[in-house]
C-alpha cells in the first residue's frame, strides 16, 4: 500500500513526502488504517519496522483536522475547541531525541506544529522555552516529564493521545511506576 492511498490530509502528506516515503511498510500497512480510525493500539515489531512513523503520523492527523476543525466554527465556538496535546515517552535521551528529530520531518508541512522534547542531563532553560512558547507534542523521559509535572509547567490533565515507545524496554529499566503515576495525573477519556 503506498501512503497516498490512506485518507490522509495535504499537511501530512507533505511532511510524509519530505520523510522521502511512498510505500508503507507491513506494520505501517497493517496498523494505520486502524489508528487513523480512532482505535487504540499495542503494537510489536522489530526496530526498523517503521512503528514510529505509525504513531507520529497517527498525532499528526488528529491534530490538522482539530485545527481545521477549530477554523471552520465561529470564534466563540473555536474557543471552546481543544487542540489535541500528544505525549511520547521514550525510555532513553536517545530515543527522544531521534523521535524529535523524526516528528520535527514529518510536521514540516504543519504550519505552527510545535514539538517539545524533555529529558535529563541537561538544564532546564532550553526544555522551559519550549514549554513558554507552547507546545502541541511533547516527547520525553519519565524522569524529566515528572519533574515538569510536579513543577506545573506540564499538564497530563491537557494530554489527548499518549504513546509508551518500547514500552518493555521502558519498563525492564524499572520506569513501570513512572507510567502508573503519569496515568494517575491524567483525564479519564
Amino acid at each position: 500500500m503506498k501512503f497516498s492511498e490512506l485518507p490522509l490530509h495535504p499537511h501530512v502528506m507533505n511532511g510524509i513526502d519530505a520523510a522521502g516515503f511512498t510505500d508503507c511498510m507491513p506494520v505501517q500497512e497493517k496498523v494505520l488504517p486502524s489508528v487513523l480510525a480512532g482505535k487504540d493500539v499495542m503494537v510489536q515489531s522489530k526496530t526498523g519496522s517503521g512503528k514510529t512513523a505509525v504513531f507520529l503520523v497517527a498525532i499528526l492527523q488528529k491534530f490538522v483536522f482539530a485545527r481545521e476543525q477549530a477554523k471552520s466554527v465561529s470564534p466563540e465556538e473555536a474557543f471552546t475547541i481543544k487542540l489535541p496535546v500528544a505525549l511520547i515517552v521514550s525510555p532513553t535521551r536517545e530515543l527522544a531525541v531521534q523521535i524529535e528529530e523524526d516528528a520535527r520531518t514529518l510536521s514540516s508541512g504543519i504550519p505552527d506544529f510545535r514539538i517539545g522534547c524533555f529529558y535529563g542531563g541537561v538544564g532546564y532553560v532550553k526544555q522551559d522555552k519550549q514549554i513558554a512558547e507552547g507546545i502541541d507534542l511533547i516527547i520525553g523521559t519519565p524522569g524529566r516529564l515528572l519533574d515538569y509535572q510536579q513543577m506545573h509547567k506540564i499538564d497530563f490533565r491537557k494530554v489527548d493521545t499518549f504513546v509508551l515507545d518500547e514500552a518493555d524496554r521502558m519498563f525492564d529499566m524499572g520506569f513501570y511506576p513512572d507510567v502508573q503515576k503519569m496515568f494517575s495525573l491524567m483525564v479519564a477519556r
